[in-house]
């Protein structure tokens, strides 16, 4: 499977559709979704570790990410030259790896499981 494969399908987060997948990248250490929000948050896009793929569902073309909405508005915006910026990378592993409470980060709401 390449990247391009999962370019166009829809994205779910836990509370419901979040927009659709505009780029895809499978390289070792390195795999992440670009998701072009759409209007609910004007299109604003967001890079997401694949760590957070849940499943997907080739039949429906819909990717299931464990993360909700809210959280997925709050991340760090994407750019097209982020995704090899050491800054830019470190800010969304902060962010992501905060939600799993990992060391020297925040810890997950009391409704959040690990």
């Amino acid at each position: 499977m390449t990247g391009a494969d999962l370019v166009g399908y829809h994205v779910e987060a836990t509370d419901g559709g979040i927009g659709k997948i505009d780029r895809a990248n499978y390289e070792v250490d390195a795999s992440f979704l670009v998701v072009d929000t759409g209007p609910w948050i004007f299109g604003k896009k967001v890079m997401l570790p694949a760590g957070v793929v849940n499943h997907v569902d080739h039949d429906d073309r819909k990717v299931y990410v464990d993360r909700d909405k809210a959280q997925i508005k709050a991340a760090p915006e994407y750019a097209e030259s982020d995704q090899t910026d050491p800054v830019y990378l470190d800010k969304i592993g902060g962010y992501y790896g905060g939600m799993y409470g990992l060391p020297g980060t925040p810890p997950l709401p009391p409704d959040r499981p690990l």
